[in-house]
């Protein structure tokens, strides 16, 4: 077991244990935030035939020598209909958008300059090449589009189906259990006794996992005893294909995930180099990986955020650095932020657009059981340890979505 390790080597230790993830067929209206198990070629070229990009008329550009011309109308070229005839010098065809270029033609008019009378036409030019969308410009049918491991979008969706997909083989979503510990936790809702709190964190990370492509299975809180938090992960790791516990992962009396590791699991890395979120380890428990987050709601978040992402990330495909959960940015700092020694400080901040440049701001006070401090930020400074940032200076920021 490695301790105080970086956050990089953290996610390195982490992706050597991996989730036994199968894959599963989807069809397109499943499709959104699952990711690819296998690049898609596509099926068809697109546009599959050249077509016009405007409503117009089809014309010989060489019609064109002078400002005003007088063509004789041919036909109809309509989006679904049958190929128009083809038309020569002096002829022109009416077309609509999307609909397939008669033969002969290589120029469009818009319809804006264009008057019909009886079987002529008079147009003013110009005679626009550009307005025609060529053949398999867009795709080339047997060209891989999509490579495996792409996290599914609104946009790429679209894509697949313009490929010509009913459906496709995915990454099956990994079922994450979730155990918060404490006896001090009860259920928001519940009436609070003396020392009692309402359990938060689960709900939370729980959410978390399902932006990142998951299943999250929360389990009920675990007392502060040895035997019930053996039975909670003995089954998470029977039904689940990984485990994050919150809370218990500290030097105290009482934090007995790390102590159960310790003696029964098979610990990877206990404490990060990292502030907040210091303390969490991983391991696996009968060979199921575990992540131990800290119980501090905002240390909890911010190591799913920059650890549990990341691998999450890694085990459907898509890479430890793909992180669906936010982005990497540089930002100019309003306020000063304190760094910590011997730690990557992720202070929370706001980040705002102002003139084509992200602007960082505080609000809160960042204790690590602030959870409004969350919420009134939007992304986590990356100070390396020991710096101070001032105000004014430009500096590394994970963005995380709304």
């Amino acid at each position: 077991m490695e301790k105080g390790v970086s956050v990089e080597r953290a996610i390195e230790l982490a992706c050597k244990s991996t989730m036994n993830l199968g894959t599963e067929t989807v069809d397109l209206s499943k499709l959104y935030g699952r990711t690819l198990a296998e690049s898609l070629n596509s099926k068809v070229d697109d546009p599959r035939f050249d077509n016009s990009a405007m409503d117009g008329w089809a014309v010989c550009s060489s019609d064109f020598l002078n400002e005003i011309t007088v063509l004789k109308i041919v036909g109809t070229s309509k989006a679904g209909g049958k190929q128009p005839p083809e038309i020569r010098t002096g002829q022109a065809c009416q077309i609509m958008t999307g609909a397939p270029m008669p033969a002969g033609a290589d120029a469009i008019v818009v319809v804006e300059n264009s008057q019909v009378k009886g079987d002529k036409v008079t147009l003013i030019g110009p005679a626009n090449k550009n307005y025609i969308r060529k053949k398999s410009e867009n795709l080339l049918r047997g060209e891989e589009t999509l490579s495996a491991g792409t996290r599914m979008s609104a946009a790429s969706i679209s894509l697949t189906a313009t490929m010509g997909f009913a459906e496709v083989k995915v990454v099956k979503k990994p079922k994450i259990a979730i155990i918060s510990t404490g006896d001090e936790l009860k259920s928001p809702g519940a009436e609070l006794l003396p020392g009692e709190i309402y359990e938060s964190n689960s709900y939370g990370i729980s959410v978390l996992i399902d932006k990142m492509g998951g299943h999250a299975i929360r389990f009920e809180p675990v007392t502060d005893s040895v035997n019930s938090l053996r039975e909670a992960l003995t089954a998470a790791a029977s039904e689940c294909d990984a485990i994050l516990t919150s809370g218990g992962v500290s030097m105290g009396e009482w934090d007995f995930v790390r102590k159960l590791m310790e003696e029964e699991g098979d610990m990877k890395f206990w404490r990060i180099q990292m502030r907040p979120g210091g303390p969490p380890l991983f391991g696996e428990w009968n060979g199921v990986p575990i992540f131990g987050l800290p119980g501090n709601p905002v240390s909890s978040h911010v190591v799913f955020l920059m650890i549990v992402a990341p691998w999450i990330s890694f085990n459907l495909g898509s890479g430890a650095h793909a992180n669906a959960l936010g982005k990497y940015v540089r930002a100019k700092l309003q306020d000063p932020i304190a760094g910590a020694k011997n730690k990557i400080c992720l202070r929370r901040i706001k980040i705002t657009s102002k003139n084509d440049e992200l602007i960082a701001t505080t609000h809160t006070h960042q204790g690590s059981g602030n959870i409004h401090s969350l919420v009134a930020h939007n992304a986590l400074s990356i100070l390396p340890p020991g710096i101070d940032a001032r105000a004014g200076e430009n500096i590394d920021a994970f963005w995380w979505n709304e």
